[in-house]
């Protein structure tokens, strides 16, 4: 009977593995079924993106700032709420009589268009040179500007003014030329991310099937990503402009990837430590969730930060990212490890990883945890010295890092000060509307002709004023003592200012032109406005408001101003917060905090370089460097959150400085790989010609290389080996014996 019973218990293990194993092969079938059955339906999101977009000036303005005010203050005093656009013409000789009467047929052509809202207005002769003029087109607001001002154009390619350059500017082909810019998003941004990343995993993989496995699981995430943003931006929740859909198909992708290849190192490492994929991809899934978990939630912690910002194109950019990571999570989570066990050893074709050793699963140890003792829980077999044989490169990294780790930490962070110190000359104030495009576009093309016939006072924005219509005179009195202001008009019927007459009243409230003496753009237009502002303020009961495009550059910067003091400070505690759990220490997450922090300066000093002397651009936008923060900060300590929960896991078997020998050895090629990936998914961005995205991608480019090179290479591993146990403090690791 005994013996009886003892048969069965040795025959049942067996028995309930192959249960286990058809259950789990026919769950990863099912769910990589849902997820192809569903890539169609989301796919369509996709495209359907830039319906649900605002690209308007409202998308992007500083959140309760007096020019933000002053714009829907406005709104009530337009007759229409049509949008110029502004038709310049520029011929070789002046334009006299005859020449004025063939744009006069152009205006005739023009007004017949059923997107014209009203009449055209012109042709408007050149003041400062002859041989310009223009006229004035209002497009509807119900119209598709994008397609009116394509169509305009194509109108006055046949003008009625032969031998002269035609060009449309004005706010209606700004706004036309920006759509196109972000209409490159789904063609050639996605494509060149995409090629990057195919290049970078076979060179990895050297393998034709692997690469493209994981390349479906990053745009399965994507169209899921998609398709929830489009859904919440459609219902109102959340705001999506061009912009931060550009950075969500970037994110999506990159960190895709990086989960992708933490997963899959992991699972080719257990591959060849055990005979059956299935025991290999639980224990790699089972080694891997911590961190990628960690890893993705700090990512979404740290960009929903930027909800605390006062920027409306911030806070619409964290819900954003953070839906696009949370797919991300569920795809690299859900339909890679069902893939990649359906698929087996054959997925590494025509290196197929094979059992090298026989593992004893049958030793003490916790393997629902993956710490202990043994094989069975997952750690890689052999001494140190073996792992470090089997991984020359990062062997022999991690070996010269342990024979001097302080002169390694002193020099790493010497260096790293030294490119921090350019950080005063980063120039962050801001660009004018002509700087905005890296390319010639028609629209800025157009502007500049504009100026030249018609000065720059003639084509510039003026401040505009919003006041009690009792104290019309008194703010105009105010407004007129400011230095750089040189002229004040009230706004009449039909919206525009005019030099005589009474002031429109709507709710008593009247509306004032101030003419600047410097464009609008300028840094002295911005100190304008800050004095006028004060003058018109201190006119009892006025309650003057000042706004236009210079007020919105001093509320922007202002408002940037505020949001580095706020949210840099949150996004720290969130991803320490996150680290102090994760890691079970406060030693260890203050220095990896740290380091980030200086490796964000290193960059942002580099990048002032780049932008000032190599690039010579000609500024920057006020909210680049807080991008780039949260950027780098949140994904920069990735490659610590991989690097430092491996050496956890490592140290628990093999004590501190072997622990991290280790680590160091053997994620060393995949947080490299991981770095490379999203550095080039981030440099895809300098694809689309707007200088934001351009210094968005250098930035975080440079700064993600310089975090998995530098900083997780050499760095890090050099203080944890400096410092030793004590880099576990307080946790139960600090308190081991040696």
């Amino acid at each position: 009977m005994t013996t009886d019973n003892a048969a069965r218990t040795r025959s049942t293990p067996p028995q309930q593995g192959r249960r286990s194993g058809r259950v789990w092969y026919g769950t990863a079938v099912l769910i990589a079924l849902v997820w192809l059955a569903a890539a169609g339906p989301l796919g369509s999101f996709m495209g359907a993106l830039t319906d649900v977009q605002t690209n308007d000036s409202s998308a992007f303005l500083p959140i309760g700032a007096e020019s933000s005010e002053v714009q829907e203050a406005q709104e009530a005093f337009k007759d229409s709420g049509a949008i110029p656009a502004i038709v310049v013409y520029s011929a070789t000789e002046p334009i006299a009589r005859d020449g004025l009467a063939a744009i006069a047929k152009d205006a005739e052509r023009i007004g017949a268009r059923p997107w014209v809202e009203g009449a055209v207005a012109g042709p408007i002769p050149g003041t400062e040179d002859q041989r310009v003029a223009q006229l004035i087109v209002p497009v509807g607001e119900q119209a598709d500007v994008r397609a009116a001002v394509d169509e305009l154009r194509g109108l006055l390619a046949d003008s009625e003014l032969p031998d002269a350059t035609v060009q449309v500017a004005g706010p209606a082909a700004l706004s036309s030329d920006l759509g196109a810019a972000f209409g490159g998003i789904d063609g050639a941004l996605l494509g060149v991310a995409l090629g990057a990343v195919l290049i970078i995993l076979i060179a990895v993989y050297r393998s034709p099937l692997l690469p493209f496995v994981v390349i479906m699981a990053a745009m399965l995430a994507l169209v899921l990503a998609a398709a929830v943003v489009y859904l919440m931006a459609d219902a109102g929740w959340i705001q999506l402009n061009g912009q931060s859909q550009g950075i969500l198909f970037i994110l999506v992708v990159g960190a895709c990837t990086d989960y992708a290849l933490l997963l899959v190192a992991r699972y080719r490492e257990e591959l060849y430590e055990r005979e059956r994929p299935i025991e290999a991809m639980r224990i790699a899934v089972r080694g891997t969730i911590e961190p990628i978990l960690a890893s993705g939630g700090t990512v979404i912690l740290g960009v929903l930060c930027l909800l605390a910002s006062d920027l409306a194109s911030n806070r619409g950019l964290g819900p954003v990212a953070a839906l696009g990571i949370g797919a991300a999570l569920i795809s690299a989570l859900t339909f890679l490890p069902a893939v990649l066990l359906l698929l087996g050893r054959a997925a590494f074709w025509p290196v197929k990883p094979r059992q090298t050793a026989t593992t004893d699963v049958s030793t003490t140890g916790d393997t629902a945890t993956g710490i202990g003792t043994t094989r069975g829980s997952g750690t890689v077999a052999g001494t140190t010295d073996d792992v470090v044989r089997r991984n020359p490169l990062w062997g022999r990294i991690a070996t010269a890092v342990d024979r001097r780790p302080r002169v390694y930490w002193a020099a790493t962070i010497a260096l790293l000060a030294v490119a921090a110190a350019f950080v005063p000359t980063f120039r962050a104030e801001g660009t004018s509307q002509l700087d905005v495009f890296r390319t010639e576009v028609e629209s800025v093309q157009g502007q500049r002709t504009l100026e030249r016939g018609f000065g720059s006072s003639g084509s510039a924005t003026p401040a505009i004023i919003v006041t009690d219509a009792d104290q019309v005179d008194a703010v105009t009195a105010a407004a007129k003592s400011v230095p750089g202001v040189t002229e004040v008009t009230p706004v009449g019927d039909g919206g525009t200012g005019r030099p005589t007459g009474e002031a429109k009243i709507v709710d008593g409230r009247a509306l004032l032109h101030a003419t600047l003496s410097q464009p609008a753009e300028s840094a002295a237009a911005v100190d304008i406005v800050r004095d006028l502002r004060a003058a018109v303020h201190a006119v009892p009961d006025a309650g003057a408001l000042v706004g236009g495009a210079a007020a919105i550059t001093l509320d922007t910067l202002d408002t940037s101003s505020r949001d580095l003091r706020v949210v840099i400070p949150l996004v720290l505690l969130v991803v320490l917060l996150v680290l102090i759990v994760l890691l079970r220490s406060l030693v260890a997450p203050l220095l990896l905090i740290a380091t980030t922090v200086l490796s964000f300066g290193s960059a942002l000093g580099v990048g002032a370089l780049v932008f000032n002397h190599v690039l010579d651009l000609p500024g920057a936008d006020p909210v680049v460097p807080l991008f780039a923060f949260v950027f780098l900060v949140a994904l920069g300590i990735d490659y610590n959150i991989f690097l430092m929960t491996r050496a956890r896991e490592e140290t628990v078997r093999h004590g501190e400085r072997e622990g991290m020998l280790r680590a160091l050895t053997l994620t060393g090629g995949v947080i490299t790989s991981a770095g490379v990936v999203l550095a080039a998914t981030f440099a895809a961005l300098a694809v689309l010609p707007l200088l934001f995205l351009l210094q968005l991608a250098f930035l975080v480019a440079f700064g993600v290389l310089l975090d998995a090179l530098i900083v997780r290479s050499l760095l890090v591993p050099a203080l944890a080996l400096d410092l030793g146990r004590w880099m576990w403090w307080p946790g139960k690791l600090a308190r081991r014996k040696p």
